[in-house]
């Protein structure tokens, strides 16, 4: 008895799974809107990550206690 229970969450779970990936399969505006969402999302942030974020911590200092150091001051202590 207990084994037909878990078979059939088992059974539910691969329907559920084989019913989005026909769905998936069977887009045809659906995959461009997708390629359209990933591409904005990487140049959000890839692209500008990059220009407009810079890494100050890493420009300012030199090993990896310094940087410690100035946030765990700029947490303590902010100006």
């Amino acid at each position: 008895m207990e084994e037909n229970k878990s078979l059939g969450k088992s059974n539910i779970l691969l329907r559920i799974v084989r019913f989005y990936i026909e769905g998936f399969r069977a887009m045809t505006l659906g995959k461009t809107l997708w390629a359209i969402i990933l591409i904005k999302l990487f140049i959000l942030f890839f692209i500008l990550r990059l220009f407009f974020f810079p890494n100050i911590l890493q420009k300012d200092f030199d090993t990896d206690e310094e940087r410690a150091n100035a946030v765990i001051e700029n947490l303590t202590n902010p100006q």
